[in-house]
């Protein structure tokens, strides 16, 4: 067992808070454990110079860490970002443009901020999953008041971590089993179980196919279950997305 009494293939405890900003179009807290990731989503107009006259709208992320977050301080980026903080928010907004037809958003922008309050493992996990629902909150607000045309939200997406440490398998991992697996990757899928984006590195030693086949399976299981809270979680606040 791992800590809390967490088996192998379980999930951290989710906890997710919505609309939670006073003034953003959407927003979301969410929690995997002790990781803590504020979320918000801003509407803006036009869209990129690089897409005006084009019809369509683009979906972007920014991301952050408090200086605090992490058991030591850290440093606040106040220029450029370091490489990580860039690549991170990268795959924040490939994960989420996957889910929207952005000809139904016409020219104009949401840009999803993902500051992480508390890290311990997972924040890049987090953010895709919370980032997804600030969007769907977003979406929704903007079709209302008709900004965006219905239907512009096409899947559900959420991402999960993956591990694996002297032959076990590990669902969602905190920092401490981050630190010390063997292989650690990440999974963004969609709520068909398709897989978006899937990042990963064997460090200390290599992995089959087999395994590899084995670690999307039980990533797909997390997904699913992390789908399952988005939908309640919004149903709670009120939306029901008609999406299968």
């Amino acid at each position: 067992m791992r800590l809390n009494n967490r088996s192998w293939t379980e999930l951290r405890p989710i906890n997710i808070a919505l609309n939670v900003s006073e003034y953003a179009e959407g927003s979301c807290l969410i929690e995997f454990g002790k990781t803590k990731v504020f979320c918000t989503a801003t509407f803006e107009k036009p869209s990129p110079k690089w897409l005006q006259g084009s019809g369509s709208g683009w979906v972007t992320a920014e991301y952050g860490m408090l200086p605090r977050a992490t058991h030591d301080r850290v440093k606040r980026e106040r220029s450029l970002n370091s490489g990580r903080t860039q690549e991170i928010a990268r795959l924040i907004g490939r994960s989420l443009r996957s889910a929207v037809d952005l000809k139904k958003m016409g020219e104009c922008q949401i840009l999803i901020d993902c500051d992480v309050i508390s890290a311990d493992g997972g924040t890049r996990t987090a953010s895709v999953t919370g980032g997804y629902l600030a969007l769907a909150l977003a979406l929704k607000k903007l079709e209302l008041v008709g900004e965006v045309k219905p239907g512009a939200l096409t899947h559900f997406v959420s991402a999960v971590s993956i591990g694996i440490k002297d032959e076990k398998m590990m669902l969602d991992l905190d920092y401490e089993e981050d630190s010390s697996t063997h292989i650690d990757m990440n999974f963004v899928m969609n709520n068909k179980s398709q897989l978006i984006e899937i990042q990963g590195t064997a460090e200390q030693s290599s992995f089959s196919v087999d395994q590899l086949v084995a670690m999307t399976n039980l990533a797909s299981q997390g997904c699913t279950e992390l789908i399952r809270l988005q939908k309640a979680a919004l149903l709670k606040a009120g939306l029901e997305i008609g999406l299968p």
